[in-house]
């Protein structure tokens, strides 16, 4: 007989910045939902309900709120604040910020958790192609990481917490 073992849900690491950004989202979510309610309520006034356009967006936005008050809950649960280490660290982890080279140009990234990874802001993700291969490496290790334009080797400069 095959033993059922209950499912143990996953920490998701997260920067300190990227808890607290969560839980302001998770206010200004809050703050906006009285006003949504009301927006429902008003519309259900109206009468007519299935050709009342403004009720569907009414509900629609409420819906949306709901759905996104939700998700960051849950995220603040399994969330895992993952701290740099003292006095800075000797390899690439989550928190740290790593310069690197691919020869022509230099480059320098945070890494961080999956969910607040922001390429544009330099924030990239311990999961991604490129977070995955610079996870562990020291000062001038190289990586090679498969990009759509081949594989690119970059090499590590700097690492910083």
């Amino acid at each position: 007989m095959k033993k059922i073992v209950p499912r143990r849900e996953a920490s998701i690491p997260f920067t300190r910045k990227g808890y607290a950004k969560l839980l302001e989202e998770k206010a200004q979510l809050y703050s906006e939902r009285p006003e949504a309610v009301d927006h429902v309520k008003k519309a259900r006034e109206m009468g007519d309900l299935s050709e009342n356009g403004y009720y569907k967006a009414s509900r629609g936005r409420l819906s949306f709120l709901d759905a996104r008050i939700r998700r960051v809950e849950r995220l603040i649960k399994l969330a895992v604040i993952i701290e740099p280490p003292e006095g800075g660290s000797d390899h690439v982890e989550i928190g740290t910020t790593v310069a690197i080279t691919d020869g022509k140009k230099d480059h320098e990234y945070q890494i961080v958790g999956g969910y607040e990874s922001d390429p544009s802001q330099h924030l990239i993700s311990h999961i991604s192609p490129l977070g995955k291969a610079l996870m562990g490496k020291r000062v001038n290790d190289t990586v090679e990481v498969i990009a759509p334009r081949g594989t690119v080797t970059y090499t590590i400069k700097k690492i910083t917490s």
